[in-house]
This record gives C-alpha cells, sequence and structure tokens, in this order.
C-alpha cells in the first residue's frame, strides 16, 4: 500500500544522512522510543543557551557572588560538549577515551604542555567522579561558560588571591569544588525551581524549532506497524505545552498530541529509570496530578503516565530489548543506561554534527595538507634503521603539524572540534562509538531511509590494515621459517585442509581407522567450518537466513 503523504526522496548532502556503528536492521524494531529536551524539541541556538546562561548567572548574584558576574555575555564559539572539570585545579579538559589531556583551559587561558604537565603527570587524568564532572549535555554548555567565566573573574580580580586550588579574599577561601558546585546548585535551581521552562512557555517560537516534518515520520512509523513512546524527565504541564506547540498544525481540527503517540511517560528520571526505577502512576491529563497507588496496566493510548522504572514499562508494552530503537540526546541518561543495561538500540541526536560536517567539507584542504605532513614525516624515516647515528631534524615539520592542527581546531570553535583534537578523537567520540548503535544530526533523517531498510556499519581498520595497501604481497616462504605463526593458516584442497598443507604438522596427525571400536576419537583435529560461523551483524540470527522469502 503506498503512502498517503508526500514522498521526501533523499539527496546526495551528508546532512540527511544517519551513521552506523553497529549493523542495525529497522525492520526489526517494533518500538520507536523518544526523548523530548533536544530529540523531539530541538531549542534554537544560541537563543536557549543565553537564557539559561542569564537566569544561572542572577542565581549567583543572588547567592552572593560579586555583581560584577551580571555583564558576562553568552558566547556560543566558547563551549563544546564533552569536557571535564576538574574541581581540584579548576580547569576545564578536553580529554580522549583514555583520559590523555588534549586541552585545558583554566579559566579564558590555555595552559601550555608544561604547565599541563606540570598538575597532570603524563598529562593524564583517570575519569573519577568525586573530582571530574563530565559535561556531557547540551544544557551544560551555559554552564561550560560560566564556569570559565567565574574562574577567571575570580583569579583576575584584585580582591582575591589567587592560590593553587582556589582564591583568598581576607578570612574568605573559596576553592574551585566550592564554585562549581555552587554554579552545579544553580544550575538545577533553574531547571527545577527558576524561571526557565516559564520563560519557555511563554516564548516557545523564539526557543524550539518547529519542524513540519514531526509528524509525518510519527505517523510512517505507526503506519508500518512500530508503535512509539515518550520517555521524557520534563513533568507533564512542561511535556504538554512543548509537544501540543511541536504536533499542532494550527487548525481547529488538530489533533491531540499523544494521539501521535502510543504510550507517554513523563518524570521518567533517567538514568534511574533504567536501574530500580520509581512508582508507576497515571497522570490526570485535567489537573497534572497524578492518581494515588501504583499503576499496573495496561498502558493506554491517549493517557500519560508517571515515573516506572524499564523492566516494567517493557513488561507492560510487551518488548524484549532489542525490538527498542530509543532515540535521545544525551549520552549517559539516554543512551549509555539504556544500551548497557537494558540492550536497547540506541540513536544519538547530535545536533553539532551540522557544524561539524560543514567544517569537515569545507576545510578539506588543511586535512589534506595534515596528511601530506604526515607522509613527509614518515619519508624522512623511510630509508633510516637502527645503524643510524644522525638525528634527522624534524622540527620543521612538527611546527607545520602542530600550526595546520590549530588552524584545523579553531575552524569549529575555541575549544576545537566535539569530536576530535587534531588527528585524536576525544572522550566524546569514544562513548559516541561505544553506545550509539546509529547517530545523526536529527533523528528526522530517517524519513530518508525506508523501514526495511539495513543500516551497515563500516569496516572498523585498525593501523595495520588502515595503512597497509592489499596490492602489497608477502612471501610466505621468506617469513614461515622465522615466524612459526603462521602454521594458523589452512591451505585448502577440494575444500577441506589436509596435514601436508600445515607446516609442521606431523604425518602422525593424520587420520587412520583405529582397530578396537572402543578406541574410536570422533574429532581428532577440528575440521575448517564449511558454513557461517562469525556474525558480523548484530541483527542476524539463525531465523533470518539470507536468501528467506518473508513474503510468503
Amino acid at each position: 500500500m503506498t503512502s498517503k503523504r508526500p514522498l521526501l526522496k533523499r539527496s546526495n548532502t551528508c546532512l540527511e544522512r544517519v551513521f552506523v556503528n553497529r549493523s542495525l536492521h529497522l525492520e526489526k524494531i517494533k518500538f520507536f522510543g523518544f526523548d523530548m529536551d533536544y530529540t523531539l524539541a530541538e531549542y534554537k541556538s544560541p537563543e536557549y543557551e543565553t537564557l539559561g546562561f542569564d537566569l544561572i548567572k542572577e542565581k549567583l548574584v543572588n547567592m552572593g557572588y560579586p555583581e560584577d558576574i551580571r555583564k558576562f555575555q553568552y558566547d556560543p564559539t566558547f563551549p563544546v560538549r564533552g569536557l571535564w572539570f576538574d574541581n581540584v585545579y579548576g580547569n576545564l579538559l578536553k580529554v580522549d577515551a583514555f583520559g590523555n589531556i588534549l586541552v585545558c583551559a583554566h579559566g579564558f587561558d590555555f595552559l601550555k604542555p608544561q604547565k599541563i604537565a606540570e598538575l597532570y603527570p603524563n598529562k593524564f587524568l583517570q575519569l573519577d567522579e568525586s573530582r571530574c564532572y563530565v559535561l556531557n549535555t547540551l544544557f551544560n554548555l551555559p554552564e561550560t561558560y560560566l564556569l570559565a567565566c567565574v574562574i577567571d573573574y575570580l583569579n583576575n580580580s584584585p580582591e582575591y588571591t589567587r592560590s593553587k586550588n582556589g582564591v583568598k579574599s581576607g578570612n574568605l577561601v573559596m576553592s574551585y569544588k566550592s564554585v562549581f558546585q555552587d554554579i552545579r546548585a544553580s544550575v538545577d535551581w533553574v531547571h527545577i525551581k527558576g524561571d526557565l521552562k516559564t520563560k519557555t512557555i511563554e516564548n516557545l517560537e523564539k526557543y524550539v524549532v518547529k519542524d513540519e516534518r514531526l509528524p509525518i515520520l510519527l505517523d510512517r512509523m505507526r503506519g508500518h506497524g512500530a508503535k512509539t513512546f515518550i520517555l521524557t524527565n520534563s513533568e507533564y504541564h512542561y511535556t504538554n505545552a512543548v509537544m501540543k506547540y511541536l504536533l499542532d498544525d494550527g487548525t481547529c481540527s488538530s489533533r491531540d498530541w499523544t494521539s501521535y503517540f502510543d504510550y507517554v511517560v513523563v518524570d521518567a528520571r533517567k538514568p534511574l529509570f533504567f536501574s530500580e526505577g520509581t512508582i508507576l502512576r497515571q497522570v490526570n491529563r485535567e489537573t497534572g496530578s497524578l492518581r494515588i497507588g501504583t499503576h499496573t496496566g495496561p498502558l493506554q493510548q491517549g493517557h500519560v503516565y508517571s515515573g516506572g522504572s524499564c523492566d516494567t514499562f517493557s513488561e507492560l508494552i510487551g518488548a524484549k530489548g532489542k525490538d527498542v530503537l530509543y532515540i535521545g540526546d544525551h549520552i549517559f541518561g539516554d543512551i549509555l543506561k539504556s544500551k548497557k543495561i537494558r540492550g536497547w538500540r540506541t540513536f544519538l541526536q547530535v545536533p553539532e554534527l551540522t557544524q561539524e560536517l560543514y567544517v569537515w567539507t569545507e576545510k578539506q584542504e588543511l586535512f589534506n595538507q595534515l596528511q601530506n605532513l604526515d607522509a613527509t614525516l614518515s619519508n624522512i624515516f623511510k630509508d633510516l634503521d637502527s645503524s643510524t647515528i644522525e638525528k634527522p631534524d624534524i622540527s620543521k615539520v612538527q611546527v607545520a603539524i602542530r600550526q595546520v592542527t590549530h588552524e584545523m581546531d579553531m575552524s569549529y570553535g575555541m575549544l576545537g572540534s566535539l569530536f576530535r583534537s587534531g588527528s585524536r578523537q576525544t572522550f566524546f567520540a569514544s562513548q559516541v562509538i561505544r553506545y550509539a548503535d546509529l547517530y545523526s544530526s536529527t533523528f528526522i533523517n530517517l524519513l530518508h531511509y525506508p523501514f526495511s531498510y539495513m543500516f551497515r556499519a563500516p569496516a572498523l581498520l585498525m593501523p595495520h590494515e588502515a595503512t597497509v595497501q592489499h596490492e602489497e604481497t608477502i612471501d610466505i616462504n621468506e617469513v614461515k621459517e622465522s615466524n612459526h605463526m603462521l602454521i594458523r593458516c589452512r591451505a585448502y584442497s577440494d575444500g577441506k585442509a589436509t596435514t601436508e598443507d600445515v607446516p609442521g604438522a606431523s604425518s602422525s596427525n593424520k587420520k587412520q581407522v583405529p582397530v578396537n571400536p572402543s578406541e574410536i576419537q570422533q574429532h581428532l583435529r577440528a575440521e575448517t567450518p564449511q558454513k557461517v560461523t562469525q556474525y558480523h551483524d548484530e541483527d542476524d540470527s539463525e531465523e533470518d537466513s539470507i536468501g528467506s522469502d518473508k513474503s510468503q
């Protein structure tokens, strides 16, 4: 049956693509789950961050911080997600997957490698929750910049004396840890008790992106037999206002927004939802109050529920785990926990990907320069070996690499790319690779794929695979005497391996007919498998054999 909705053809632009870390067959997804904030509801940047930044400033001043803090203006070119804040030294750290420090900013000062090494031996820091806070979400962007603003102000104010772990003014001592705790508490207050949500609702058009394609996608998902649900930490009053704005077409006959979803859960309290959870209650949609007692089911369309746990929710809707694709923006609360604890398939929405792809394509010349410099460095050492005495001068090449890398990083922003620093991947990038099956700038890009689509992950090459061309040949006769691991290779003769083909195998290993039946050994040697034994796609199973006809 053809869709009654208009066909939205996919163009060749990379901005409309969905990128794959682990293969996923859309046909096997029976439930599409959505976070709301920064997923269904994409907030406009920098308007929304500026609103949050100004409200947090006001709270800090009311707590007793200097009035001068009000003068700071939000700068969207400074913060980037995925930074660690070290509350011991008051530094914002950009690190790689292993904790190696790539960039270190103290206030607005970017520390040099020598200074970084003094504070952090080997320029390395292990992730410790008592010391480091990971600024992973888009809600953290105003907080990231305000941390830099306040620390820079305190360090440079004549009223304060700077120390290694904070500042001092007379009998007043302010550690960087206490400053962080004050800012963190202010952020929580603004989001929970402050005016952030009220001001957002008052001017939704200013702060929230309304995409006319959203209802089309939701209807198509349900039209292809899948069920949809919202799982958000926001309370009902705010969720109702935002979702009504997103899905209301402005006509008198407009559908209720809940009709686009089979289930709606607010106040989920993720990531707690994915472990012990809370009590599942039904929401009175007229008053927003919670009905007493625990709701034991069933979950009905058009009704709204609060709290609960993943176990309870999955049981009530009949979800198994891998038949759920959960779409969110929070690498920890949405993606990591749902993937790691419950086995849900995951889709990470990364709005910054639009800028990342723009720089990647527009600044291709810089990436080419960096590759050429790497090749130059390799060629300098090409004809040298352990007998070489004279040390080659590579200082000019090293300086050039640093300059190109800096120019490339600054193309993204003051703290560089979300995913890399030069040729090194960031901690955030490693989390995306590990926990997000799919990712894109927006989940709306699913419109450009059929619901039978097979997302296949590209091959992840190790350096010995990525840097060695297939055209290069190795003469086995030259290396087999010095490398006995070649015995792992099995040559084939008529589809079966023989002992003559295996280096080092003696004739005593050949299959012989035993005299006494009681001495029969069924497997003297493992036979080379003739059928598939290693499954490269998570969605593959014995039930779904290649070439099976499901239409019959």
